[in-house]
């Protein structure tokens, strides 16, 4: 990071290379759509360059380029505001993983079953949808999330205990039909 922020654009294409999958797996979360989620991720990528200078080193680089990517993907959801997300089996495929188990029954439910979560999670608020994407599949620290969204431990807790609520209610909801 401090060599990318002296201007050394391989050290930046080197965080570009380490960060960009990962990137992107949180902003689909967020957006739940391939395409949208390419653009937040192209665009927290010229703002990080741009904005490298702020780096303080206060967080860690990756907690920072947590924050970009999140603020990217929020900026899509709000331009965004009163369509409704897509979240189809095909938009969901690549983000479920084959266990390894050889079961292909198995491997169907639980497909099944993270298609219904993603669905669920797509119609949460992006207030409550970015910390539980943060958390629950990025598993990163209260702290780490507070830090991104720039909010306190305890606000970010109250956040995510809404956020499960809600997505045991909408699981629900779906569940029956």
């Amino acid at each position: 990071m401090a060599a990318a922020q002296r201007g050394d654009g391989v050290a930046f294409d080197e965080l570009v290379r380490r960060h960009t999958a990962t990137m992107y797996r949180v902003a689909f979360r967020i957006l739940a759509d391939r395409a949208e989620a390419e653009d937040a991720v192209q665009e927290a990528w010229v703002s990080a360059w741009r904005s490298l200078n702020r780096f303080r080193g206060d967080a860690a680089p990756t907690t920072w380029l947590y924050r970009v990517v999140t603020n990217a993907a929020l900026g899509q959801v709000r331009r965004r505001r009163a369509v409704p997300m897509d979240v189809s089996d095909e938009s969901m495929d690549h983000l479920i993983a084959d266990d390894g188990t050889g079961n292909p029954e198995g491997h169907a439910v639980r497909s099944e079953e993270a298609d219904l979560v993603h669905r669920a999670i797509a119609t949460l608020e992006p207030s409550q949808r970015v910390p539980l994407v943060l958390r629950e599949f990025e598993g990163m620290s209260y702290e780490e999330i507070a830090e991104v969204l720039e909010v306190n431990t305890a606000a970010l807790r109250s956040r995510l205990h809404r956020a499960r609520l809600a997505l045991l209610a909408k699981l629900e909801e779906m569940r029956r039909g």
